[in-house]
């Protein structure tokens, strides 16, 4: 079977490609892509050729944000499955080109244990939010943030959520840095801080934190955060670094404590479904822009990339007819 994909042929190489799709066999299921999203993290390093091993081997299909209607299932799959809406977080199905993670393609082989329903969300495309919730979440879960103060760099997508989840699992003071003003108006911080015009020292005065979250994959940044530390404090990895490179006279002093956060853990994609459902976390807040996928991909992704207004690109697979007999649209930005 044929599908459309989006290809990452080169560096700073992206088209609209014709791909071919394995096989689909009995444990597998077939999806058509309703949505998918960009990673300005993962993505963004890979389109530059910064992370030169498998699976980002050109050619490659990216993607682990996508949310599609399952039309096809296995021998060995619940038949009942089919027709409904399903998180995917990726998929090696394809015979023709490489995959890291796949999820930007019109269609989708993927095992059936890959996907997570969507039955109790309201609007399916809320779905997309589910890998970077899970992500902010495993962050929030590592941080242990009950009763403690927390401060977050970044206020991004990842960012931002993980400012929500810091407050649902008890935290007592969430304060947050982030340099462009329009970010900051999404967060639900206890205090927000533009480093750009504002001191920060001041702003934070009076304040020792026990946690540090880091969601903005720089480690300038870091540095300057772990000065507003108390003793024993820990930093929490949230971003993706090449290197480390820390002022260890500060860690050294207060005996902090370093962890690496590696996206989610088993179970948190459905333990943010059900936060959504619950309408315990607002995702729709992040989905701040949208297109159409067609030949014109390419500025598309310059957007996602470049654009810090957009925190989170939503790609249309479908036209809107065929969209609203379905499912229903979010209120972003075009």
């Amino acid at each position: 079977m044929k599908s459309k994909a989006i290809v990452f042929s080169g560096v700073r190489q992206i088209s609209l490609c014709e791909v071919t799709l394995k096989q689909l066999s009995s444990t597998d299921v077939l999806v058509e892509t309703y949505w998918s999203s960009i990673s300005t993290g993962t993505e963004k390093m890979a389109y530059n050729g910064l992370i030169p091993s498998p699976p980002f081997i050109f050619p490659f299909i990216p993607g682990y944000e996508t949310v599609g209607r399952i039309i096809e299932a296995g021998d060995h799959v619940n038949q009942s499955l089919i027709g409904k809406f399903a998180y995917v977080a990726g998929s090696f199905g394809y015979i023709d080109v490489n995959a890291a993670f796949g999820g930007a393609s019109q269609y989708i082989v993927c095992p059936v244990d890959s996907i997570t329903l969507l039955d109790s969300i309201a609007n399916p495309q809320c779905g997309i939010a589910l890998p970077l919730g899970a992500t902010a979440l495993h962050i929030i879960d590592l941080a242990a943030v009950e009763n403690r103060k927390v401060l977050i760099l970044g206020q991004g997508a990842v960012g931002i959520l993980a400012s929500e989840l810091a407050r649902h699992m008890g935290a007592r003071l969430i304060a947050v840095t982030e340099p462009y003003q329009n970010r900051l108006r999404f967060s639900s911080a206890d205090l927000k801080v533009n480093p750009d015009n504002e001191d920060v020292s001041a702003a934070l005065a009076g304040h020792e934190f026990d946690v540090l979250i880091d969601s903005t994959g720089i480690m300038s940044a870091i540095d300057t955060g772990l000065r507003f530390l108390k003793f024993h404090g820990v930093v929490i990895f949230g971003g993706y670094y090449q290197r480390m490179n820390i002022d260890y006279s500060q860690a050294f002093q207060k005996e902090l404590s370093f962890i690496a956060a590696k996206q989610w853990a088993h179970g948190d994609l459905e333990r943010v479904r059900d936060l959504i459902a619950a309408k315990k976390l607002n995702a729709e807040k992040i989905f701040t822009h949208q297109c159409q996928v067609d030949d014109n991909i390419t500025s598309v992704y310059m957007q996602a990339f470049g654009d810090p207004d957009c925190l989170k690109m939503i790609l249309h697979w479908k036209t809107d007819a065929e969209e609203q007999e379905r499912a229903c649209y979010l209120t972003s930005e075009t």
